[in-house]
């Protein structure tokens, strides 16, 4: 299983550059993909007849007990046959469906792949939460395939109506989940079901959660209106997502889950109540629709009704038919889409209002459609029929819910025979309709689709014999599948249902009205705009009432919250210790005074510089803390952190005024002071708690001895942040790239490259030229014996950081120090030659840097997974070189490379930004001197 999710993302990376060489035919190799799912699903079919199943288990997150299990059962071998097969075709029908040069064919063809594989993951994932993993990437590959035509707008509004609704269900789910696995102890859920959890409050809770999210996946009411706005996909997409898989996903785990769940208090009347009103109420929809395409889409809303009923009751009987529905509906409605596909693009239209006598030109679709929609309305020997006839007995006794399937099922037959009947059938008063012959790469999915509904049917008692092992989670089933069982109750609500829906089309035309007039008050659409424009004015009001653009009322209230909150749990309690050491040396006592003295000064400072010069300091004197406590790792740290921090503090203050506000604060000044100093206690006081609240031995205690054995390294601080903690470090370097991303898309305007190294003249080559960006500078900004020291220090200060980079490992520095160290190099340089003296020094782009930077972190680890089967994991090797003679190279000083790299990206994407792109805004905003001038050459040439 694991290698078939991994062919499908090698064939999801593949389908751009096939598709760039082939155009649409590369959905032919691409097919094997879905196709591979199909054939291991039939392969493993003994296993799954005999109720046995296939189960792979391979180690992921082990402080999470989180493994990537994968087990699959009747239930996940029968949604890996629709997954596969359904998927495979659909792709073979694209070939021919699409154009060559069809706009994002290429996105299309790699989303789709990508879409079949995260449902192959849904659907064999054995621990809710990688089944969580699996869910949500289907939202978001659903997301870009409904919104497939970027151009419209339509196409937009749909995709995110989608992508909204079912995330939001989706993260209802996931607190199900926790709640369930928390009380559960764990979230293998077969583990789960082998002892299901009792009842309770938290049972409760994690039931209607659950609930949520699978409804809200299939379209179930309260959720039901994003599902016929998604028609804006491509047909193709429809097909698959809407009638075999995606929304197939909500009443999937309905089914997983009940055998289990059930017996809980509010499973049936959740899934009974809603599940009906959407049969009936879809139905209704389908019979007011001229739009073939929305006709079928509020048909699937109407029989996801009808599967969440069915598969949500909880009993075998129902269960087995349940499981049959499942797969005639994905089989059936799949070739129905694939059809109104083919007459959309043969016919030229898909409204039955403009289509006549279509099955003159076309009778092999015509018979195709025939037969797909017989078994839509359960007519026999069809597996439709056969399962509409067993979800019929499998609710004995109780009259209303009959009464509603037969109402239910009479509305199917009826919009069935209104789809073929507006599609294929000659209409008197409208002119036949040309259509091409469609090619049999078109027409042979459908076919092929609907072929097997008939074989189903034909077949039903040796699939009883492979579908009732899911029904028997539930009981012994008593009654298995036939195409004849005699003159059962069952066969007579079935009869009545078909009278019902031939009687319904007969009367369409004294219907019309009635059905123009009987109308929810608030259509589905209408009620999801007003919730989220209400969500919107509450967000405009909350936004308007908080966010005034006082920075100094924000930052008074979080620490009004710090200090009220935990400062008053603190003083509660008292759990902070009575004998506290003041100092170990007179020397922290030197170096608390000058902080404490710097940041009272700091606090009554009018000058900006002088603030931030003062606050400095404080960082300075934590640094020396740091060495006085023995830390040169964080002292090193430290100092090169406030430095880069000060160079970036006078960048920004070029824009702001020299002074801070004089602003009459006086009655204010005391407020902000007590603040202040209350902030201060309650954090002196964390910190003694924290200090004091350690029952167990830390576990950094062993590290030393791990980052010599596993690590490869003697440096405990160097090693911890590219072996042990590894993990940690990848999360703060993405941050650092999304920052420094961040940055530039508040500034820029053009390229973040930077400009263009300026050329000299042949003149100007002659003379000696300290640093070549100076000439750009304006005369009072240059400063000769700045630009001489920068000269003669910058290789010096680059070759020192990259001692300080393979040096970590063993002694202070590492690539975080490194990377300071050269950024604050180019920093020394920008500052004495200018923005093009920058790009003299990085002739690339700050994106390229971070980027490989980033890339290398990650491929180091990757390295680790296949060396040593753990991600990250350092690996020494043993070299040899001549007049170099033996050495060891460790695998880790390929992540610290990365981390030098992005650190230096960071560092170049604020100075281009907060720096160069700065100063072009402020002297094209001034008049033109002389230097601007020189600039404005060098731009030019």
């Amino acid at each position: 299983m694991l290698v078939l999710l991994i062919l499908h993302l090698v064939a999801a990376l593949l389908a751009p550059p096939l598709v760039g060489r082939w155009g649409p035919r590369a959905c032919y190799p691409l097919a094997l993909a879905p196709a591979a799912t199909f054939g291991w699903a039939v392969a493993h079919t003994g296993t799954v007849r005999a109720g046995g199943a296939v189960v792979e288990t391979y180690p992921w997150i082990a402080d999470l007990r989180l493994d990537v299990a994968l087990r699959v059962t009747t239930l996940s071998w029968l949604m890996l046959l629709l997954v596969g097969g359904v998927g495979a075709l659909v792709l073979v029908y694209s070939a021919r469906y699409f154009h060559a040069g069809s706009a994002g064919l290429a996105r299309f063809a790699a989303v789709m792949v990508a879409f079949a594989g995260a449902m192959l993951g849904l659907v064999v994932s054995d621990d809710l939460l990688l089944l969580y993993v699996f869910w949500e990437l289907t939202t978001v590959f659903s997301y870009l395939l409904i919104g497939h035509s970027t151009e419209r707008r339509s196409s937009r509004l749909a995709a995110t109506q989608s992508l909204i609704v079912t995330t939001l269900g989706g993260l209802a789910m996931l607190v199900g989940f926790l709640l369930l696995g928390h009380h559960a102890g764990g979230y293998r859920w077969s583990v789960i079901t082998a002892a299901p959890p009792s009842g309770g409050g938290h049972l409760v809770a994690a039931v209607l959660l659950i609930l949520a999210g699978a409804l809200a996946k299939s379209a179930v009411f309260p959720f039901s209106s994003w599902l016929p706005v998604a028609m804006a996909a491509p047909t193709p997409v429809s097909a698959y997502l809407h009638a075999a898989a995606m929304v197939k996903a909500g009443v999937f785990l309905v089914a997983l889950l009940a055998p289990a769940l059930a017996p809980a208090g509010p499973w049936r009347p959740v899934t009974v109540v809603a599940g009906l009103v959407t049969l009936v109420l879809g139905g209704w929809a389908a019979l007011r629709q001229t739009d073939l395409k929305l006709l079928l889409a509020y048909g699937t809303v109407s029989q996801l009704g009808l599967l969440t009923v069915v598969l949500g009751a909880g009993t075998p009987q129902a269960a087995l038919a349940g499981i049959t529905m499942l797969l005639a509906h994905a089989l059936f409605k799949a070739a129905l889409f694939l059809v109104v596909g083919i007459l959309d693009h043969s016919a030229g239209s898909r409204d039955l209002r403009d289509l006549s006598g279509v099955w003159r030109g076309a009778p092999v679709l015509a018979g195709v459609a025939a037969l797909a929609a017989a078994s839509m309305a359960g007519l026999p020997p069809l597996l439709g029929f056969v399962a509409k006839e067993a979800v019929l007995a499998a609710f004995p006794g109780r009259p209303v819910v009959l009464a509603l399937l037969v109402a239910g099922s009479a509305l199917t037959v009826a919009y069935s025979i209104r789809f073929v009947w507006g599609a294929f059938a000659a209409r008197p008063g409208v002119p036949a309709t040309d259509i091409e012959r469609p090619p049999a790469v078109l027409l042979g999915p459908p076919a092929l689709l609907a072929v097997a509904g008939l074989a189903a049917g034909l077949a039903a008692g040796r699939l009883g014999g492979l579908l009732r092992p899911y029904a028997e989670l539930l009981g012994p089933v008593e009654e298995s599948l036939a195409l004849w069982h005699g003159p059962t109750v069952a066969l007579g609500l079935s009869a009545a249902a078909i009278a019902g829906g031939v009687g319904l089309h007969l009367v369409r035309g004294p219907l019309a009205p009635a059905l123009a007039r009987l109308r929810a008050p608030v259509g589905g659409n209408q009620g999801y705009e007003w919730v989220t424009h209400q969500f919107d004015r509450f967000a405009i009001k909350v936004t308007g009432t908080t966010q005034r653009g006082a920075l100094p009322q924000y930052l008074g209230t979080m620490l009004l919250v710090l200090v009220l909150v935990p400062g008053a749990a603190m003083l509660a309690s008292r759990p902070w210790r009575t004998s506290v050491v003041a100092w170990d040396t007179p020397a922290q006592v030197v170096v608390c005074v000058v902080i404490a003295g710097a940041a009272v000064l700091a606090v009554g400072a009018r000058r900006r510089l002088t603030a931030m010069l003062l606050v400095g300091v404080t960082g300075y004197g934590t640094a020396m803390m740091f060495v006085l406590y023995g830390s040169p790792d964080l002292a090193l740290t430290q100092f090169l952190v406030e430095t880069a921090t000060i160079a970036v503090f006078v960048l920004v203050l070029r824009r702001l005024p020299d002074r801070f506000s004089a602003r009459p604060l006086r009655s204010s000044r005391w407020v902000r002071r007590g603040i202040g100093v209350a902030v201060g206690l309650v954090l002196a006081g964390l910190a003694l708690v924290a200090a004091g609240a350690r029952r167990a031995p830390s576990i950094s205690l062993d590290f030393p001895d791990l980052a010599f054995a596993e690590g490869h390294g003697r440096n405990v601080v160097n090693v911890t942040l590219v072996d042990i903690r590894a993990w940690d470090t990848m999360g703060e370097i993405s941050v650092l790239v999304v920052a420094a991303t961040g940055v530039a898309s508040l500034i820029y305007e053009r390229s973040r490259t930077g400009p263009r190294p300026r050329r000299l003249q042949p003149a100007q080559e002659r003379r000696t030229v300290w640093l070549r960006g100076g000439a750009t500078l304006q005369e009072h900004r240059r400063s000769i014996v700045f630009e001489v020291v920068t000269r003669l220090i910058f290789h010096t200060v680059v070759i020192f950081s990259l001692f300080l980079l393979v040096s970590g490992h063993n002694a202070p520095g590492g690539g975080f120090a490194g990377g300071l160290v050269a950024s604050l190099a180019l920093a020394v340089r920008y500052l004495a030659g200018g923005r093009y003296e920058l790009a003299e020094a990085v002739p690339v782009g700050a994106g390229t840097v971070l980027g490989a930077g980033l890339a290398l972190s990650v491929g180091s680890g990757v390295v680790g997974l296949l060396t040593t089967g753990t991600v990250l994991q350092s690996v020494k090797v043993s070299l040899w070189l001549p007049l170099v003679g033996h050495f060891h190279l460790v695998t880790s000083l390929f992540f610290d490379i990365g981390v030098y790299l992005v650190v230096i990206g960071l560092v170049l994407d604020v100075l281009r930004s907060l720096g160069a792109e700065v100063d072009r805004h402020v002297e094209a905003a001034g008049e033109p001197s002389q230097g601007l001038a020189v600039e404005r050459e060098a731009e030019r040439r």
